[in-house]
């Protein structure tokens, strides 16, 4: 059974396309909804320089923007290699690899829900249109 559209569902699909289409790497999702008091959801990604990791805050924030979401926070490392986008509830975590190794956030949360990230990335399929009944119009030449 699929879970219902909410908001923060929205939301988490909006930072997982985004983070996606910048080539986001070991892009995983955790529903901390019954662990957390301060999110939902955490998304977790891994840029492959400084520079990618800039890209792929500068992308998300973009795309959340041109939605209207209002960040509650953003804060990246001194030493870099992290940074953390707070739109509420979605709480997303770029990360070098190294420093993802070092923190290991997936194992913090190992008894949270992961969500498979395809699920999300997913385009809904359209409906099929309804068999039209009665007779076809016709068509008029341009003469």
């Amino acid at each position: 059974m699929k879970p219902k559209p909410t908001p923060a569902r929205q939301l988490l699909k909006l930072c997982c396309r985004a983070l996606e289409g910048k080539k986001a790497g070991d892009l995983r999702v955790l529903d901390v909804r019954e662990l957390s008091s301060i999110t939902d959801y955490m998304v977790l990604a891994t840029g492959t320089s400084e520079p990618h990791l800039r890209a792929l805050r500068m992308e998300l924030e973009r795309e959340l923007d041109s939605d209207g979401v209002r960040l509650v926070g953003l804060e990246t490392s001194r030493e870099g290699g992290w940074t953390v986008v707070d739109a509420f509830d979605v709480m997303v975590h770029l990360f070098s690899p190294e420093t993802r190794d070092r923190y290991g956030l997936e194992n913090l949360w190992k008894d949270a829900v992961t969500i498979p990230v395809g699920d999300l990335l997913a385009v809904p399929r359209k409906r099929k249109a309804a068999p039209r009944t009665g007779k076809p119009k016709s068509r008029r030449r341009a003469g």
